[in-house]
């Protein structure tokens, strides 16, 4: 095992999660439900979930599709997302 490449995937994706919408959906959770194990544990599982696919599809589409338009289509996907986050945040604001 390659540490080195350890280390910098997890300082990667630690600095990049900090404040980011993933940790602030977890704030919420907890503050709504108080349940802050069950929080943990959930999101534990769904990271879990979720970097395993990546590591899956990475490794599978790389061969194949080449790193800038894997990046144009994250990008676009990114900016999806936080266009229907920013829908649903407005559709909730009390009138």
């Amino acid at each position: 095992m390659n540490w080195r490449i350890v280390l910098l995937t997890f300082s990667t994706l630690f600095l990049a999660e900090l404040g980011d919408k993933t940790q602030l959906a977890v704030f919420t959770l907890v503050a709504k439900y108080r349940a802050p194990g069950e929080v943990f544990f959930g999101s534990l599982l769904a990271l879990g979930a979720v970097t395993l696919i990546g590591v899956f599809f990475g490794n599978t589409i790389s061969r194949y599709v080449p790193p800038f338009y894997l990046k144009l289509g994250a990008a676009f996907l990114f900016i999806g997302i936080g266009c229907f986050m920013l829908w649903q945040a407005i559709s909730e604001t009390p009138a």
